[in-house]
Formats: C-alpha cells, structure tokens, sequence
C-alpha cells in the first residue's frame, strides 16, 4: 500500500460551550491548526503516484476561505473539537478525493486527532 500525506495550516478561534464551568475549552480561545491530509492506494496512477499533490488544492481553498480567521462555532453544526473537526473535513472530501484515508487536526504541538473512514 502506499501511503502520502500533506499538511496544512491555519488559525481560528472556537469555544466548546459543552465543558463544565472553569475548563479552559469553554472560554473564547484560539489555535494554529494543522490539517494532515493522509492518502493511500494499492498501486500509483500513469506519473508514479498516489494522487498529484496539485489536486489537494480544493483542501487548501476550503481551509484558507472557510476556516482561517474564522470562528469554528459559525462554521460547524457541532461543537468545533479536533475530532468533530477531523470527521466533517474527511466528510467533505472523501467523495472527491478517494485515495482520501485520513484526516487528522492538531491544535497544539503534542496534541491531535485522526479520523479515518
């Protein structure tokens, strides 16, 4: 199987509202995100690969209009968490991406999430 991912970054703002009172996540906060796109397919297209990394550009276009400097509240119907994130970005690709295999959101350094379909 071979296996390709590409990274990218954003900032924006969000609190988890469902915290209890006096946890950190409930107030107004931000993060410098890292999206991970993951890839896979079991053999490579006609140029020797899994996907041109070109055509991830539809992920970069969404993250910098829709996400960057923005409030994630507005923008996801449920509360913004790394693993909500990770779910609906996979969502929102996988029927244009299909070698798509994972996506993972971090918001700190030594955290992230990863969900996979």
């Amino acid at each position: 199987m071979f296996k390709i991912s590409k990274e990218f970054h954003f900032s924006a703002s969000h609190q988890l509202h469902q915290m209890p009172e006096g946890h950190p996540c409930k107030r107004l906060h931000g993060h410098n995100y890292i999206i991970v796109v993951e890839l896979e397919s079991p053999i490579l297209d006609k140029y020797g690969f899994v996907l041109d990394y070109h055509e991830l550009d539809i992920v970069k276009k969404y993250i910098d209009n829709e996400l960057d400097h923005k409030h994630l509240n507005d923008i996801f119907p449920v509360p913004p968490t790394a693993e909500y994130m990770a779910e609906a970005i996979y969502n929102k690709f996988k029927n244009d991406i299909p070698q798509l295999k994972a996506i993972c959101v971090s918001e700190t350094p030594k955290t992230n999430a990863r969900y996979e379909g």
